[in-house]
Parts: structure tokens; C-alpha cells; sequence
């Protein structure tokens, strides 16, 4: 359902090949909103058999934005390429069992805890653009494996690949919001923020109409996050849409985000009111 289009500005490219990984099963604080292009539906299901890569996104808070690294800073980070894109906020579910990837999670262990996960696919390449994950938790098998429960944390850019193998290491420059130019402080960014809120709503009520589910109240969305953390809650929900959440991710404006993000659910909004329309016109299709 939903998106009747969508635009990402195309990543950049790092050469690296794709790990092998799985997920651990894992229950999201917001439900799945239906974003895809209309004529993808069909290719979006068989999609969802083949993959088991999920990003949920339920424990967003404002500790990632206090006391930030400096965006002069530059540091280097163990990077993951992975077919799907992490927001600041988010809870990333692992399961590791590639060796090369086993070795990493074995020194960061030992160390400070965090790598870089950078959105990767085989048509646009790997983003230098990515956020940390933090692993919070770790479950380590017999046979070596891991299963690990990360949080986005920081945003940041590769400025330079220092080694390739093992795995991929690279220097990092991070990555902040600046202040908008297209809105006048921060009375209008809530204003952005809650026109956000209730367009999700919205397609919350009519995707749940749409698939027979009975009507009740929508929870609150904001749960009282400041509007830079909310926009990167809402980007986090866009699954199936890899492409555009890159490139919200990769925007360094909060209200161009946000504005993004309503446009977008708007466009969801059209397409259901319209799948709304034909059923009930032909109930039984």
C-alpha cells in the first residue's frame, strides 16, 4: 500500500561486499505503517519471505542528542553494511554468525561497544552515510554466534576506508542537524512536528479500516520527544522503503525532514483513501 512515489537522493558508493546475518525476533512499539509504491505491493510480499532484516523502532528518548561528539571530530569506527538503514533511537535486533563479523563483535565487546551500520544494496552500492548502533544487550552460543539488541545513536559520514578485511574500517565525521532556514524557531518545528503526528495517525485509522481491524483510539505518537528525535522516530517506521529513509537519514535539517515525511504520509493518506473508495464500492475484492 501507500507512497503513490518516492524520491531518494541516490547514496554514495563504498565498494564492500554484503554480510551474512539474520535478526532476532523482536515486537515494535509502533505498528507497521503500509508505505510502499502502489504497484510494488505484490513484489514487497515475496520480498518480506526472502528477508529477515527489521529495524524497530521503540525506544526513542533524547539521550542521543545531549552531549554529542563535535561534527569536527573525526574518529574511527568498525562499519556493518546492512540492506536496511538505522535511525538514531532505534533498537536494531542481530543475529551474527559471518566469522569476519564474529571478530568484530568480539573486539567491540572488549572495547567501547559501538559500530557504524551503513545502508548498503546491490543497485545504489554501500552509503557513506550511517548511524552507530550501541550493542545494549549480547547473548554469545556455543557455536560462537551472537545475538545482540543494538540502539541508533549517533549519525555519521565516512570520510576515509582504512582497511577493508577483516572487515570494513573506516574514519567517521559525525553528522548534526543545523538550525532551519525554512521555519522561524522552534514554536513552528512543533507545529511541523504535531501536523507529523496527526498525518500518521490518520493513516494508522485507515489502514486499520482498510484490513477489517476494529476502530480504536491511536496512541500518542510523540510520547513528548523534541521534534529532531520524533523525525527520525517517523523515518524509522517507513519499512519497506530503504531508499527514502536513507535519504531522510541523511538530511541535516529537522524541518526538511519533517516536511519530507509529511509529504509522504500525505501521499500514503491519498493512496488508502483511494483503496478505501474501491472497497467500498466492490466489498468482496
Amino acid at each position: 500500500m501507500a507512497f503513490a512515489q518516492l524520491i531518494a537522493s541516490p547514496p554514495s558508493s563504498l565498494s564492500h561486499s554484503k554480510p551474512s546475518i539474520g535478526t532476532l525476533a523482536s515486537s515494535s512499539f509502533f505498528p507497521r505503517l503500509p508505505y510502499a509504491a502502489a504497484g510494488d505491493v505484490q513484489r514487497r510480499r515475496r520480498r518480506r519471505r526472502r528477508e529477515s532484516l527489521q529495524c524497530t523502532a521503540f525506544s526513542f528518548s533524547e539521550k542521543h542528542h545531549t552531549g554529542s561528539p563535535s561534527s569536527d571530530d573525526v574518529v574511527e569506527l568498525s562499519l556493518f553494511p546492512l540492506p536496511l538503514v538505522l535511525f538514531p533511537g532505534a533498537i536494531l535486533p542481530l543475529q551474527i554468525f559471518e566469522f569476519r563479523y564474529r571478530m568484530m563483535i568480539h573486539t567491540l565487546l572488549q572495547t567501547d561497544l559501538r559500530f557504524g551500520v551503513i545502508y548498503t544494496d546491490s543497485v545504489s552500492g554501500t552509503s557513506e552515510f550511517g548511524c552507530v548502533g550501541e550493542i545494549v544487550k549480547h547473548e554469545r552460543l556455543v557455536d560462537d554466534r551472537f545475538f545482540l539488541i543494538c540502539k541508533g545513536q549517533e549519525r555519521f559520514r565516512v570520510t576515509r576506508i582504512v582497511r577493508t578485511k577483516p572487515y570494513l574500517v573506516a574514519q567517521v565525521t559525525w553528522l548534526e542537524d543545523r538550525p532551519s532556514g525554512d521555519v522561524s524557531g522552534a514554536d513552528d518545528l512543533e507545529t511541523l512536528a504535531s501536523e507529523v503526528e496527526t498525518c500518521m495517525k490518520d493513516v494508522i485509522r485507515l489502514s486499520d479500516r482498510l484490513s477489517g481491524k476494529p476502530e480504536k483510539e491511536v496512541q500518542d505518537l510523540r510520547r513528548n520527544l523534541f521534534p529532531t528525535p520524533f523525525s527520525f522516530f517517523v523515518g524509522s517506521t517507513f519499512e519497506g522503503a530503504p531508499r527514502e529513509q536513507q535519504a531522510l537519514l541523511e538530511l541535516k535539517d529537522t524541518a526538511a525532514r519533517l516536511k519530507r515525511e509529511k509529504e509522504t504520509l500525505k501521499n500514503t493518506l491519498n493512496y488508502l483513501s483511494a483503496a478505501m473508495a474501491v472497497k467500498d464500492v466492490f466489498p468482496s475484492s
